[in-house]
């Protein structure tokens, strides 16, 4: 009987040990320390980060999303969403490490290696967490519930995963099936370049039934071949998805304007979706208004 009391005490002693702050107080279990699995390698994260860099806007608007806001010092000079993200002068295509540590990071989240800046902070005892583009929905939902696990924001990240899934679920579920699939044409440029089934954006398009023109041309197999005007016309597309229209200033005027185009069914029924190009190129949550915009249009061109 005493061993037992003994052992039982010694069990609550312990529970008791991981649950208690340093201070004396009782904290809940923040998963930390925690060990990702990332593009640059096995990345541990001993605390919780409380000043976060990130260079990368998709990731910058999961960030804020997952509830990691007030984590975060500073985003580089292409995240513009949401306002209330901390805009600096940092690049994420040319990075600087001096830079970067002036705001005493203890994590910097990033899109790309650019001058080897990761080896460059890890110089500095910065730790870094590498999330290249992502190639399908199922990559997106990892990124976001990888960063709730380096945040302590899991339940964040979780709460936004399902979220996406059951709504991109229902969106896709609303749009009648056809025998023949209509086809689409998407410009991310005006010199006619174009993303793939291959893509993340083209994997959408998969999901929605749509039959993407730019496969066939993808030679290369680059996922982002450029195409021709004259290819396209053959094509004959239904849909038109403009999403070079802040970049470009492009619009639906625009490309009824252009020479030979007026023979496009896209063209001729008016189904010429202009999309805000930074949605159109990132896949955070906000994905979710791409898919609805262009299920709109699935309709409208169905009708």
């Amino acid at each position: 009987m005493v061993n037992r009391v003994r052992g039982a005490a010694i069990a609550l002693a312990a529970a008791l040990a991981l649950v208690t702050s340093a201070s004396g107080g009782v904290a809940r279990h923040t998963g930390f320390p925690v060990t990702l699995k990332t593009a640059n390698g096995a990345l541990t994260l001993s605390t919780k980060p409380s000043r976060i860099v990130s260079l990368s806007p998709t990731a910058t608007e999961d960030l804020f999303a997952i509830g990691a806001g007030k984590q975060v010092v500073a985003v580089d000079d292409q995240s513009n969403f949401p306002a209330l993200a901390p805009k600096s002068k940092l690049s994420g295509y040319t990075p600087n490490a001096e830079a970067i540590a002036s705001y005493k990071p203890d994590l910097v989240v990033l899109q790309y290696d650019a001058n080897k800046i990761v080896e460059a902070l890890a110089k500095l005892n910065i730790p870094v967490l590498m999330q290249g583009t992502a190639m399908s929905l199922t990559d997106a939902y990892d990124q976001i519930t990888q960063l709730g696990q380096a945040t302590g924001q899991m339940a964040g990240a979780a709460t936004v995963v399902t979220t996406m899934k059951t709504q991109i679920a229902k969106l896709a579920n609303s749009v009648p099936h056809r025998a023949t699939p209509l086809s689409v044409y998407e410009e991310i440029e005006p010199d006619l370049y174009a993303p793939t089934s291959k893509t993340f954006i083209g994997s959408i398009y998969t999901l929605l039934g749509l039959k993407n023109i730019a496969d066939a041309a993808d030679k290369t197999h680059s996922g982002f071949p450029q195409l021709s005007a004259e290819y396209i016309v053959a094509a004959n597309p239904d849909l038109i998805v403009l999403a070079d229209t802040k970049c470009c200033g492009q619009n639906a005027a625009k490309v009824k304007a252009r020479s030979g185009w007026g023979t496009i069914t896209a063209v001729k029924n008016g189904t010429i979706v202009a999309v805000d190009d930074d949605i159109a190129s990132r896949w955070g949550p906000r994905i979710v208004d791409f898919v609805r915009e262009v299920v709109s249009w699935i309709k409208k061109a169905q009708a």
